[in-house]
């Protein structure tokens, strides 16, 4: 809806803080109803009686409660709690028109997010060329990947390949390798916020128990080893 009505209001309203903070605020009404459509039971209040009221005459007495008609207008109640449906909020179905094209909204974040794109490629080709072999290829991406993992997106998308090279047993690296693959995962690591711990860290640890080199027969160093000393 925001995409097909609002375009031109959140337009009309860049620059103006106050103005996105109302449309924040009413956003988040909406999505606070649509995750709690049922609101609060409230309870009844009993009305006090006003002042002086004693001082009326012509007062009626209150009526004498019949214990046994009150209990069976209780057991009426519950019985029927009990027996009813439960509540379900009806869903409401509505077409939405499918509005401006989402170009016509992203104009800025266009560059943002080819740039983006560009950035996992060269992620990705890096990974590819280290694990091919082809060094001279590799050190030609390397300082853009290292740049690259500035953003999350690129974190992620290198424990994403790191983990389909592992997946098709190609674990055991050559010393140039291993090099390549250490400093990538440092580099991760470094830019890695508190946010990432559960994420991206989360996400290395079974990789650096994976990859490995020989160093010599039956002595094997662990990813691990080197990439310990991150928080």
């Amino acid at each position: 809806q925001l995409v097909a009505y609002e375009v031109k209001r959140m337009r009309a309203e860049e620059g103006n803080k106050q103005k996105i903070l109302r449309h924040i605020k009413e956003l988040a009404e909406k999505l606070y109803k649509n995750e709690n459509p049922y609101p609060a039971v409230t309870m009844h209040k009993v009305q006090k009686p006003t002042e002086g009221c004693h001082l009326r005459l012509h007062q009626k007495p209150f009526p004498r409660l019949d214990e046994g008609t009150v209990q069976w207008i209780i057991d009426q109640a519950t019985a029927k709690l009990q027996t009813a449906p439960p509540a379900v909020k009806a869903e409401k179905k509505c077409m939405v028109p499918s509005g401006p094209p989402i170009a016509a909204i992203m104009e800025r974040n266009g560059n943002a997010l080819a740039n983006s794109a560009r950035r996992l490629e060269v992620v990705r080709n890096c990974i590819s060329y280290v694990f091919e072999n082809k060094m001279l290829e590799a050190k030609k991406l390397f300082p853009a990947v290292l740049r690259a993992m500035k953003g999350r997106a690129a974190r992620h998308c290198l424990t994403q390949e790191l983990n389909l090279h592992v997946q098709q047993n190609r674990a055991v690296l050559d010393h140039q390798q291993f090099d390549f693959i250490i400093r990538m995962m440092n580099c991760c690591l470094q830019d890695c916020t508190a946010m990432d711990e559960h994420g991206i860290a989360a996400a290395l640890l079974p990789l650096v128990t994976a990859f490995c080199r020989k160093l010599s027969p039956g002595i094997t160093q662990f990813a691990y080893s080197c990439v310990q000393e991150h928080v």
